[in-house]
């Protein structure tokens, strides 16, 4: 991983076998070959619609194009009108949502409620990251110089080299239609909801800012420009003692109040996708589901994070499209998908029936 993303100021991680031994990821991608960009996030968003689509089922039949990422490739225009313009289609309606791991199920929320209102047809929604130029060295070599200019230790805190070892590139898109597939099988959205905790939380996971003392966060609109690099202000950050405090105790939280709202049990759960950042919170969250009642046995969870690695708002997609291909469905079965985000602890749960 060090040969694609760098070593900082020549050194090798202290952080890096630590966080690979408890995060459990074997395989993972990077949009990113000899320090430079092979695709920018909007072009991988836009493939992945592309493949949405065959001689069946055409994109000039698309009307909305949602979108949601962690690390699109511009402040403006937004990041889903530059998955339009990669596109190259037809005038449409697009929404980005922008965020962490949830903003593309936010995103495929509005896509849902256009179709359920009666205002589409057909939507597509994409979740599409493209971190690795985030995590590269270069990024934070200012810092590096400058702390050992001070004769401090010059490598860069864990909060930052946490993430460099974590996350991965690529893209995930879902097709949304009033009606199922003609062949095959579709998945019914029964329901589809977020919230965020923001209202109780700080902030856990950040970019483009710092943290002050008082917990609150200083935008890089605010700074000196020469912070920015000597910071490493644009880098992601995360406070890992507050990720493991919260974010899975207030998953259930809210899944709990769910399953009373919708009078969801375990009986009614034959796949559990549950996004992760890493193996590490696997034994966590299957106690905390069962202590909101939520008992499901190994053989029902679903996920590819050691494949694939944790690509921020594409897994859920990703996870979605290999279970959708794996021959493992059949007509009548039910999915849960479970969609937390540490930025400012927001989370998304999906409930589908494959029809």
């Amino acid at each position: 991983m060090e040969n694609v993303l760098g070593m900082v100021n020549g050194r090798a991680s202290k952080a890096r076998s630590i966080v690979l031994r408890n995060n459990g990821i074997k395989t993972r991608y990077y949009a990113l070959k000899n320090g430079i960009a092979t695709h920018t996030n909007a072009q991988l968003g836009a493939n992945a619609v592309k493949a949405l689509f065959d001689s069946e089922v055409s994109i000039n039949e698309l009307e909305v194009l949602t979108t949601g990422t962690t690390s699109p490739d511009q402040l403006l225009p937004s990041h889903a009108a530059m998955v339009h313009g990669e596109l190259n289609i037809h005038p449409l309606e697009i929404i980005s949502s922008s965020g962490a791991c949830c903003s593309s199920i936010q995103s495929m929320k509005y896509a849902f409620m256009a179709i359920a209102g009666g205002f589409a047809n057909m939507a597509a929604s994409v979740g599409s990251e493209r971190l690795s130029h985030w995590m590269h060295a270069s990024r934070f070599q200012a810092e590096a110089e400058n702390l050992a200019r001070l004769e401090e230790n010059p490598f860069i805190a864990f909060e930052k080299d946490f993430l460099r070892w974590m996350l991965s590139d690529g893209a995930g898109a879902a097709l949304l239609q009033a009606s199922p597939n003609q062949q095959g099988i579709s998945l019914r959205i029964n329901w589809l909801e977020t919230t965020s905790f923001a209202n109780e939380l700080e902030t856990c996971m950040y970019a483009g800012a710092n943290k002050q003392e008082d917990k609150s966060l200083i935008g890089w609109n605010d700074m000196e420009i020469d912070n920015w690099t000597n910071d490493s202000v644009f880098s992601l950050k995360q406070d890992t003692r507050l990720l493991a405090a919260n974010v899975v105790p207030k998953g259930g939280i809210f899944l709990k109040q769910l399953m009373d709202k919708h009078q969801l049990t375990s009986e009614g759960v034959d796949f559990f996708l549950p996004h992760m950042s890493s193996e590490f919170f696997k034994g966590q969250i299957k106690d905390n589901l069962a202590s909101v009642g939520m008992v499901l046995p190994e053989e029902k969870w679903f996920y590819n994070l050691t494949r694939v690695g944790n690509v921020g708002s594409a897994s859920p997609f990703l996870m979605l499209e290999e279970l959708f291909h794996g021959n493992k469905l059949k007509k009548g079965d039910n999915i849960l998908v479970m969609v937390p985000e540490s930025a400012r602890f927001s989370y998304a749960y999906i409930y589908l029936t494959v029809v």
